[in-house]
């Protein structure tokens, strides 16, 4: 496994001096035996979805993730999205009802978030791999630290972009934005356990627009269906 030459080049670039540091070599030799002693999600070849699909001058969004889900056949390399015929998982489920009670959008047929990510929202968990069955079992293995980098270049970037923050674990980030050039919107998170405790009845889908009108540029288009097309 060559971690770093399976990042998009573009993304390679901007994140050279975090590839090369300590941290991250250890986190490749964890995952080599990881992926080749049992079933890790995602599959290897889906790990940087989310840098496949957003480079780094198109992010206008990111919303931040914890881990990826951990049950068969769900995760696929972006934060909160699952390929179509998947069940929608708990807090995906909630994020379809606030999406319908925010903008009006119909719950989709299929859970599948790549539409946004095409269209600059960096969908970003904070670690990146997850053992089969085992919630949290890849954190503290240098995940962090490689996805705090991301989180850091993303800040640098000169035009406004906005973060969401859902829950204390995403919100605890925010020391790594430059809060003064970008926009923030922190609510509880979507999980079942705090979705009711402030997740709900934030908006976040039209104040994202209601800050890119702001400055000029286009709305995300939330309708994930345009995703099948």
């Amino acid at each position: 496994m060559d971690l770093a030459a399976m990042l998009p080049e573009a993304w390679r670039t901007e994140l050279d001096s975090a590839l090369r540091t300590e941290s991250f070599r250890k986190l490749q030799t964890f995952l080599e035996a990881e992926y080749s002693g049992g079933k890790v999600f995602p599959p290897e070849e889906d790990l940087f979805t989310a840098f496949r699909l957003t480079p780094p001058d198109k992010v206008r969004v990111l919303i931040l993730g914890q881990d990826p889900y951990h049950d068969d056949g769900q995760a696929h390399g972006l934060a909160f999205s699952v390929r179509p015929g998947v069940r929608f998982p708990p807090s995906l489920r909630n994020i379809f009802q606030e999406l319908r009670d925010d903008l009006g959008i119909p719950v989709p047929s299929h859970g599948s978030l790549e539409s946004w990510a095409r269209q600059g929202v960096l969908l970003l968990n904070t670690v990146l791999t997850v053992r089969a069955h085992a919630a949290a079992s890849h954190q503290k293995h240098g995940w962090e630290e490689f996805t705090d980098a991301v989180i850091r270049t993303v800040s640098d970037c000169e035009s406004p972009v906005i973060f969401v923050l859902w829950g204390a674990p995403a919100q605890k980030k925010k020391r790594l934005i430059d809060t003064d050039r970008h926009i923030v919107l922190e609510s509880a998170h979507p999980s079942p356990l705090s979705a009711y405790r402030g997740f709900f009845g934030s908006r976040p889908f039209s104040r994202i627009n209601e800050e890119l009108r702001k400055r000029g540029f286009a709305e995300i288009d939330w309708r994930t269906e345009t995703s099948l097309l």
